[in-house]
C-alpha cells in the first residue's frame, strides 16, 4: 500500500519503521526538507519526499504534526492522494506549545474537527494517546492478552475500517471511539489517553470520559 506521512518526529518515524518492515511504500516528509530525512530513509528504505509530495498517490496519509503546524500544510496537500485516501490525525491540542485555539477553547470544536477544516478532507483520530515507543516494542499477535487496543474515531466508516485493519497488521487491537464529534473521549487528559489496556478497559475508560477540558489543557 502507498503510505504518506507528514511529519517525522517520534511517532512519524517509528510508523515510517513498522510500515515498511510490512512492506508498504512509504514516503515520508518534515517541515525541513527531505534532504534532513537521509537516515532514516536509509534505515527503513522510505522515500523521502517534500510534504506537498508526501500524499501523491498514497492511499493512507498520516498527519503528525503539533497542531499549530496543521494550518501552514500546504494547501491542495490530499489533492493527489487516492481517491478514497483514509486520512490518520494523531494531533493533540497542547497550548503551551500551539498557542491559544479559540476555536477549540471557545467554539468547543474537538481537535480533530479543527484539522479537518485545515485540511479540507475528514480524518481518521488514531494513535494520539500512543507511546511512540510501544509502536516498535510492544505488538502483539491476535489474542495475546498482553495486546495492546487503540483508540479510533472517525466519520467516513470506510476510512476508519482502513485504519484498524492497518492497526491490526502494526499489532495492536482498536476499538471504535465513535465519531470525530465523539473524538474529545481519547483528546489529552481523559482516562484513554496515554492507557496501555487491551479492548475491554479501553472502552470503559472511553465511557468514563468528561467533556470538561482539565485546566492543564487549557490556555
Amino acid at each position: 500500500m502507498k503510505i504518506g506521512i507528514i511529519g517525522a518526529g517520534n511517532i512519524g518515524g517509528n510508523l515510517t519503521r513498522r510500515l515498511t518492515a510490512l512492506g508498504h511504500d512509504v514516503s515520508v516528509a518534515n517541515s525541513r526538507g527531505p534532504e534532513t530525512l537521509r537516515e532514516l530513509a536509509e534505515e527503513t528504505g522510505a522515500t523521502p519526499v517534500r510534504a506537498a509530495e508526501a500524499a501523491e498517490g498514497a492511499r493512507v496519509v498520516v498527519v503528525t504534526v503539533p497542531l499549530k503546524a496543521v494550518p501552514d500544510l500546504p494547501a491542495g496537500l490530499l489533492d493527489g492522494a487516492a481517491e478514497d485516501v483514509a486520512v490518520i490525525d494523531t494531533g493533540n491540542y497542547y497550548p503551551q506549545r500551539d498557542g491559544r485555539i479559540a476555536a477549540i477553547e471557545d467554539d468547543g470544536l474537538t481537535e480533530s474537527r479543527w484539522t479537518e477544516q485545515h485540511l479540507g478532507h475528514r480524518v481518521v483520530k488514531a494513535f494520539n494517546g500512543t507511546y511512540a515507543q510501544d509502536i516498535l516494542d510492544r505488538p502483539r499477535p491476535v489474542g495475546d492478552p498482553d495486546r495492546l487496543a487503540l483508540p479510533v474515531a472517525g466519520d467516513d466508516e470506510a476510512a476508519k475500517r482502513t485504519v484498524r485493519e492497518l492497526i491490526d497488521a502494526l499489532g495492536f487491537d482498536t476499538v471504535d471511539a465513535g465519531t470525530i464529534a465523539d473524538s474529545w473521549r481519547q483528546q489529552p487528559g481523559t482516562p484513554v489517553y496515554g492507557l496501555r489496556a487491551g479492548v475491554a478497559a479501553v472502552r470503559e475508560a472511553l465511557a468514563q470520559a468528561s467533556p470538561e477540558r482539565p485546566a492543564d489543557f487549557r490556555a
